[in-house]
């Protein structure tokens, strides 16, 4: 393989991963009220871009790590939409 090859591996892997803790927070808080819905909807748009400009060129290290970092930011979007919808507290018996 190629060393520009491996060099784009190892970016797109540290950036890719840099997205796992927080998914995990997310999924563990129940909760994505710190996080902007406008910027997460902007860098999945560009992560999108960035995927399809990395299908054009056949790059596989753009296609896969923005595809996986879409795939994450798409779940945090998820989270953040189903778990604001009820208030914190709300399921609670308030006796």
């Amino acid at each position: 393989m190629q060393t520009v090859n491996l060099l784009g591996l190892a970016a797109g892997l540290l950036t890719t991963v840099a997205f796992l803790p927080q998914v995990a927070k997310t999924w563990k808080t129940r909760s994505a009220d710190d996080l902007s819905t406008g910027m997460l909807l902007l860098f999945s748009t560009g992560l999108l871009l960035w995927l399809l400009y990395g299908l054009a060129i056949q790059a596989l290290p753009v296609v896969l790590a923005n595809a996986v970092t879409l795939l994450l930011t798409g779940a945090i979007l998820v989270m953040k939409w189903r778990f604001g919808r009820a208030p914190r507290g709300a399921d609670k018996d308030v006796g």
